[in-house]
This record gives C-alpha cells, sequence and structure tokens, in this order.
C-alpha cells in the first residue's frame, strides 16, 4: 500500500509551500533561511550552534506521525500511522530531490531583488550545508534513514534530526548525526496525552524508554521543549526529573509559534513572551545543577541551557572526519 495523501492534503500543502519528494517525503524552506537571504537575521540555530541559515534546508522522510499534536502547524488532516507502510524510496532519490525542489523554492522568492538581500548568502545559497530533518511527520520511521544520514554526512551536509519519543526501537538503530533532538512537550502523563493526542496507548512508557536510550547515543543531543501558556508551563521540577533521564547536552526552552494549522487550535495568546521563557528556564535551571544557561535568541523566543563543560558550537570537521572515516 501507498502512503496516500488526498488531493485535498496535497492542494494545502502546496499552497503553504511544501514540495511532496517521491513517496513519503517534503521539503519546505523555512523563513529564516528567507530571512537571511533578505538581510533580515538568522534563525537561533546559527546564533547557538554555527548553521547558516542561508544554507540550511528543511525536510522530512515521512509524512506520517504518531501524534496529533494541537501546537503542530502541520494541521490535523495529516496523515498519521503507528508504523510505516506504503513504499520506500531510495536515499539519493531523495536527497537529490528535495535539494533541487529546495532550491527552486528560494529561487521564486520575491526578496531577492530587493537592496537589502546579502549577496554572499544569495550566491551560497544553492550549496546546502545543513539539513534539519523536522519539517512534518516522524523522519526516524523511515526505514533507509541511516543510508540517507550517511550519504547526507559524504556529502558534508551536516543533520540535525527530530524525534517526539514515540519510536524508541527505531531511535536506538539510529546511527549518529550532528545533532539529535526529542521533544518533551509535557512533564507528566495527563497534559502530554491532552496536547499531543498520541496514537499509542503506551505513549507515556514510550517517550521514558526513548529519554532512557537518548542517554546512550554518540552524537550531541538536545531536549526541546516547546511552552504553551495556560497548558504546559507548570512542574519545572518534572520536566527536569525527565531531562535527567536523557542527560542531553543541550536544552531549548522555545515558545510556542502561533502558526499554522495550530491556530485553529489555540488564540495568539497561547505564546509565552521571552521573559516567560526566561523565567521559567531559571526555574528549570533550580534542579538541574549540572546545567548552565548559555544563550538566547529573542525572534525566536528561545532560551538555551547546555551541561556544564559542553561545546556549543559545531566542529564541522571533526564532525565529518568521525562519521566519514571509514
Amino acid at each position: 500500500m501507498e502512503i496516500q495523501l488526498t488531493n485535498e492534503q496535497k492542494a494545502e500543502l502546496e499552497k503553504q509551500q511544501y514540495r511532496i519528494i517521491g513517496n513519503h517525503s517534503a521539503v519546505k524552506v523555512c523563513r529564516w533561511t528567507k530571512n537571511s537571504i533578505a538581510g533580515k537575521g538568522s534563525c537561533y540555530k546559527e546564533k547557538f550552534y554555527g548553521i547558516k541559515s542561508h544554507q540550511c534546508m528543511q525536510m522530512t522522510t515521512s509524512m506520517y506521525c504518531a501524534n496529533r499534536c494541537k501546537f503542530c502547524w502541520r494541521g490535523q488532516k495529516a496523515p498519521v500511522s503507528k508504523s510505516w507502510y506504503g513504499k520506500i524510496d531510495a536515499p539519493e532519490f531523495i536527497i537529490e530531490e528535495s535539494i533541487k525542489n529546495h532550491i527552486k523554492l528560494l529561487q521564486g522568492f520575491k526578496g531577492m531583488g530587493s537592496e537589502n538581500t546579502n549577496k554572499k548568502n544569495l550566491a551560497e545559497m544553492k550549496n546546502v550545508r545543513h539539513v534539519a530533518l523536522s519539517l512534518t511527520g516522524e523522519p526516524i520511521t523511515y526505514p533507509k534513514i541511516n543510508q540517507l544520514i550517511e550519504e547526507f554526512h559524504k556529502r558534508k551536509i551536516s543533520t540535525f534530526v527530530v524525534t517526539n519519543g514515540q519510536f524508541p526501537d527505531e531511535l536506538e538503530k539510529l546511527a549518529p548525526v550532528t545533532q539529535l533532538y526529542l521533544s518533551i512537550d509535557a512533564p507528566n502523563k495527563k497534559i502530554l496525552k491532552k496536547i499531543d493526542n498520541p496514537l499509542f496507548d503506551d505513549y507515556w512508557e514510550r517517550l521514558i524508554k526513548s529519554l532512557k536510550i537518548f542517554k546512550n547515543k554518540k552524537c550531541r543531543t538536545a531536549i526541546r521543549l516547546t511552552l504553551i501558556r495556560n497548558e504546559n508551563i507548570c512542574e519545572p521540577e518534572n520536566y527536569a526529573e525527565l531531562i535527567k533521564i536523557a542527560e542531553p547536552d543541550f536544552v531549548e526552552v522555545k515558545s510556542y509559534m502561533w502558526v499554522g494549522e495550530s491556530q485553529k487550535q489555540y488564540t495568539i495568546k497561547a505564546m509565552p513572551y521571552m521573559n516567560e521563557i526566561r523565567d521559567f528556564t531559571s526555574q528549570l535551571l533550580k534542579h538541574l545543577p549540572d546545567y548552565e544557561f548559555a544563550d538566547e535568541h529573542l525572534p525566536s523566543r528561545v532560551a538555551l541551557i547546555m551541561k556544564k563543560g559542553a561545546e556549543k558550537n559545531i566542529d564541522f570537521d571533526n564532525f565529518f572526519g568521525s562519521v566519514n572515516k571509514n
């Protein structure tokens, strides 16, 4: 059985500037990539870790997910599943087509001809140097994810991969990436069910198992908290206990953004201000003695804390030398 998107879903995705790649992948240009080219600032990942926003591609290898998170931009009509199904496209095909469509989307960007356009970034944008596998769906369920990651690394394209913790077996088998993310959307089981609307009955146990696996992954790791006013900005001590299970290098404390289909679930008042993010970060740190405040990015409303002694910026030469040594 092929992964089927209805004509309505495809039309809506195209309208939102997604481009469907093959049977199960997709690419969409991030607004920070556009902003970087237009001379309007860059993503927090550039400020925190040294990723160049104008050379970053945002994509996924799987359109389906095992959750229907209320804060997700993709909406309630997007496909969901507990397991992989359908055809399996080749990693090389996915990479080539994703880069081609990414560049094609950027070439249509109206801000490129303005006087504020960053000419250097404009010239470099076709040379993709980073991929964020976090667009939509659950990328680690793609059966050939490790071959895809290996191919990206051979091309010296760094990889950030995001998982929601619902597929611990796939997480355990995942090859080292440049930085691996796990989302913790709530401090307890009850709130997680309310926000994430998981398909799995054992969703909490899956998250805990993933956190335990996360601790032993041989790459840089980060936990992401997406904070929603009046929903999950609470119980910092319980968030801290979950973080301690995983022992990540970094924790990103980030505001929910009122964008896309999530606007049907919340009003703009659900977005915390930066002072609320700072305050909750301070509360978290009281329960995480091995961590310290590292940075913040006001436009994204995100604060970064990191394990004491960790290196914030990525040494790309060392990373590629390590993963490509064979």
